[in-house]
């Protein structure tokens, strides 16, 4: 098991890590995606276990249902349980087109993308790639 700094929610059942440094909008980017039906998994520090052969996010017990929002405070939302990463976003300047990507977490590839998370479009594509990822797997 380890933990990322990042935060994590569950889209039909799959895992997307959003990752990023500190104040680069990977909270707001997850509570965008909570509005469209997202449901919260971990912010900040998601735990990360290898089952199977599959890289499954959890949230530490003492962060469980509670994102951060910048302004706000630390606020109670529901959280999802246990689910399998299905797509990691990483905060950065994308290619136009960009070449599919992996990266190893507890060696295990998972589908990455560049995003700058607090662009309008961000919970769009973050959509998107998940589809893609899914359809990259079938």
């Amino acid at each position: 098991m380890t933990r990322v700094h990042a935060s994590c929610v569950t889209i039909d059942g799959r895992a997307v890590l959003i990752e990023g440094p500190s104040g680069s909008g990977k909270s707001d980017l997850a509570l965008r995606l909570i509005d469209r039906g997202a449901v919260l998994i971990s912010d900040d520090y998601p735990e990360l276990t290898a089952v199977n052969g599959r890289l499954v996010a959890s949230a530490p017990a003492t962060i469980a249902g509670r994102i951060e929002v910048r302004g706000i405070g630390i606020l109670a939302t529901p959280a999802a349980p246990p689910c399998p990463v299905a797509l990691l976003i990483r905060a950065g300047t994308p290619e136009r087109m960009p070449e599919p990507q992996t990266c190893a977490m507890l060696e295990i590839a998972v589908p990455m993308i560049l995003l700058q998370l607090t662009e309008p479009s961000a919970p769009l594509k973050v959509e998107l790639a998940l589809r893609e990822a899914g359809a990259i797997r079938s």
